[in-house]
């Protein structure tokens, strides 16, 4: 082999080494996430009829594969004879306004405290880290509905206890990553330069706990989807009726047997979203950690 053909074989390898292979990309994750943010942003395009309306005389009326069923409402309809895939679709963007608030509320949180708490040390480190174990041990169902009890029902009280909760399993994370990277020669050179504390935290430690912090964000969207599907089936979240996917799953518990569709279908769609931003972030983590990545 020629001199310049080895260096172009060299090239092509670095290549498929550092670059972005289309075909090892989790596709079906990526369609399934992509699914549910077009249809929670568009939903009052797709959707033809209004999520919370009644209409009493077509309550009940099966998918449209059944016996008596049609393709005026292709999912069915419940037992007040509101559309499912209308419901469906809205209650697609209310788990993503959930999911957006609740991880930047509680992430942003964790990711401040971690680093702190890992570069402090000492009396800081550990008043923080009893502080974590002690939300991590207190339920999240269990917050929330005191919560609930006391604050009322609602999409604030749901961020709000969802992201602090959260925010635990963040900060002890980040802050696992921070006291690897306090030790390193960079952080010495920039306290040997004078750098504040404040500099050196925000210019040399955060940027290096960015790929970690966004890993977390996408394993926890399947989390903060079961949290709030879990506390609407309570009736500690969304109040009706507003449609939430965990509150839709609620309220066809009692016709399971002659009903299927209206509990069942929601659950399918919770299901297929939880396990596909879990495969992503699977993924997302063994792309960013070079440890992990396969070459």
């Amino acid at each position: 082999m020629t001199e310049k053909g080895i260096v172009e074989d060299v090239d092509q390898k670095q290549r498929r080494k550092s670059g972005l292979n289309l075909r090892q990309l989790p596709w079906l994750s990526l369609l399934i996430i992509l699914a549910m943010l077009f249809v929670a942003i568009f939903a009052p395009l797709l959707t033809p009829y209004s999520p919370i309306d009644q209409s009493l005389p077509d309550k009940l009326i099966p998918p449209f594969w059944e016996e008596g069923g049609t393709t005026e409402h292709p999912l069915g309809t419940d037992v007040f004879g509101r559309d499912i895939l209308s419901r469906l679709f809205y209650g697609a963007r209310v788990s993503l306004i959930v999911v957006a608030f609740a991880l930047l509320t509680g992430g942003g949180i964790g990711l401040i405290l971690g680093i702190l708490s890992g570069y402090l040390g000492g009396r800081v480190d550990n008043v923080l880290m009893r502080i974590v174990d002690a939300a991590l041990a207190f339920p999240t169902i269990l917050f929330a509905l005191l919560l609930a009890v006391t604050m009322g029902q609602g999409l604030r009280t749901l961020i709000i206890a969802i992201g602090l909760i959260l925010w635990a399993r963040f900060a002890r994370v980040i802050r696992g990553e921070v006291l690897a990277l306090k030790t390193r020669d960079f952080i010495a050179l920039a306290r040997v330069h004078g750098c504040s504390h404040l500099r050196i935290m925000a210019v040399h430690i955060l940027p290096n706990v960015m790929n970690t912090f966004m890993v977390l964000l996408t394993l926890h969207v399947g989390v903060v989807i079961l949290a709030e599907a879990s506390l609407s089936f309570l009736g500690a979240g969304i109040p009706p009726p507003t449609p939430s996917w965990g509150l839709m799953v609620a309220e066809g518990r009692g016709k399971i047997a002659s009903a299927w569709w209206i509990s069942l279908i929601p659950g399918i769609a919770i299901t297929l979203v939880v396990l596909a931003f879990n495969l992503f972030g699977d993924w997302l983590r063994d792309r960013l950690d070079p440890k992990l990545r396969q070459l």
